[in-house]
């Protein structure tokens, strides 16, 4: 026993979890066996652990801010040029640490979700139960790894590729995966995904069929930027995102009428038809509740952390209407007297979307994080179209305006079919992507495929954060979390 409970230590280490963690921690999805995973609801409850991983409060994966702490790189959110900020500081200056906290959540969530879809995957076929139900539970779980390592290698580029589910000595000096190799299993698993899985969610916070094309298409879009600049798979990305438009209704996805109705943030809510997928957040479960909105977002004047708010230019440049009223709160104060953004102590807006209805102060709320919006699959059939074979189609044209036109004042005109050459309207795309998904985990990744982060942070206004110092293809990625290579000198 004492052998055992080290090896599962090791383990727990080795995806950047510490011994207190260990001791506390719910093993729901750590489970693996015959004994355990025979059974229909075993496997069922394995799946639940790897859900898991993608949303505990402040410890790991995405119902906090950490993700979007470590886009800061971007030129849409900056942060507090002092305060207990340092964490966030880093990733606007590009200057990240291996011991950073924020990077290092969704690294440790990402990997505890891989071990608990590789258990769902590596022993569903022992498993005694209805055939249609245990192959929706695999589709979810390759969805999950997919997912997972979708975002590791967007953001650390070669990382470890792991695929077994029970510890062994072997796992403590894996090397690392390039990012090939890793877009390998992310296709893989994202088509066994869209096989599996039903057009109806089993619930909200679950990936369908649906889902599992959006992100396949979305993944076929970055491997045709940097660093693969396999540019074929614009074609592919575009090909896989006309499913899901076409197939909207069957997947139970919608561009909701208003932006703000995007952003109404009610907490009685489970989620909207814009979702294409989410992680939920519950306030009465423990860890489970989700911290990015509210408190994170809102400036010291309402009681606000002032963690992160919105570039100067980037708001300067933003077009003016509904999405803007929406996105950004320029006037400060939940009583009578108000304070415009100007005179605050940060001196900047802060981003309207993520305060909670009804100006809750709080850090802990029932709230979904949105992964992705069927506004960015619109989106990524847009420019994916563009950049590919014949250029864009009436039908890219279709998608691109039902997201402008929803976004600017009534009356808007929309862009005319062929009105723009092919470069010419995937860089209004783009731009579009700024605009609409500002604060959402999107901009710094578009930057990044694009290689125009440099570019972008040329244009920062000079009271906002600067770079320290000259930014190379380097600081696209993030370095490892020092919990791993400190322990496996092959991640070094």
């Amino acid at each position: 026993m004492k052998k055992y409970n080290i090896l599962i230590l090791a383990a727990m280490l080795l995806t950047g979890a510490g011994c207190k963690d260990y001791l506390e921690e719910d093993t729901t999805g750590l489970l693996y066996g015959e004994n355990v995973l025979s059974t229909q609801d075993g496997l069922e409850s394995a799946l639940t652990g790897a859900y898991k991983g993608l949303g505990s409060q402040w410890s790991y994966g995405f119902i906090h801010p950490g993700a979007q702490a470590a886009m800061l790189g971007g030129d849409d959110v900056t942060t507090h040029p002092a305060s207990n900020k340092a964490d966030w500081r880093e990733f606007d200056q590009f200057n990240p640490s291996t011991t950073n906290q924020r990077s290092n959540a969704v690294y440790t969530g990402c990997y505890k979700a891989i071990q608990g879809a590789n258990n769902v995957i590596n022993n569903w076929e022992k498993t005694v139960g209805t055939k249609a139900t245990i192959d929706i539970i695999v589709g979810e779980a390759h969805f999950i790894r997919a997912f997972s390592y979708y975002w590791l290698v967007r953001f650390y580029g070669n990382i470890p590729l792991i695929t077994a589910g029970e510890y062994s000595d072997d796992l403590l000096t894996v090397g690392k995966s390039t990012p090939q190799q890793v877009y390998d299993l992310i296709i893989a698993d994202l088509k066994v995904a869209e096989t599996n899985l039903p057009d109806t969610k089993r619930d909200p916070g679950r990936a369908n069929k649906g889902a599992a094309k959006a992100f396949l298409a979305d993944v076929y879009l970055t491997m045709a930027g940097w660093p693969l600049k396999q540019t074929d798979k614009y074609d592919l990305a575009a090909a896989k995102a006309k499913e899901v438009i076409d197939n909207r209704a069957l997947y139970g996805f919608e561009l909701l009428p208003t932006f703000a109705a995007v952003f109404e943030n009610d907490p009685a809510s489970a989620g909207t038809r814009e979702a294409v997928f989410q992680i939920s957040g519950f306030a009465a479960g423990s860890g489970t509740a989700n911290a990015t909105y509210g408190n994170t977002t809102m400036p010291g004047e309402e009681g606000g952390w002032d963690d992160m708010f919105a570039e100067l230019n980037f708001f300067r440049d933003f077009p003016a209407g509904p999405r803007k009223d929406a996105t950004f709160r320029t006037e400060f104060g939940l009583g009578a007297t108000k304070i415009p953004w100007q005179n605050s102590l940060t001196k900047h807006p802060y981003y309207q979307k993520w305060y909670i209805k009804g100006n809750i102060v709080t850090s802990s709320i029932s709230l979904p994080s949105v992964m992705m919006r069927y506004a960015h699959v619109l989106t990524v059939y847009a420019e994916a179209k563009a950049r590919g074979t014949g250029g864009p189609d009436k039908a890219a044209y279709d998608a691109l305006n039902q997201v402008r036109l929803r976004a600017l004042p009534a009356g808007t005109k929309a862009l005319a079919v062929g009105s723009l050459n092919a470069l010419q309207f995937a860089d209004a795309v783009v731009q579009e992507r700024a605009w609409e998904f500002a604060c959402e985990r999107t901009r710094w990744f578009d930057l990044v495929r694009l290689e125009k982060v440099e570019e972008a942070n040329a244009k920062k206004s000079p009271d906002d954060l600067q770079p320290i110092k000259p930014i190379t293809k380097a600081n696209y990625l993030l370095p490892l979390p020092y919990t791993d290579t400190s322990i496996n000198p092959n991640l070094n």
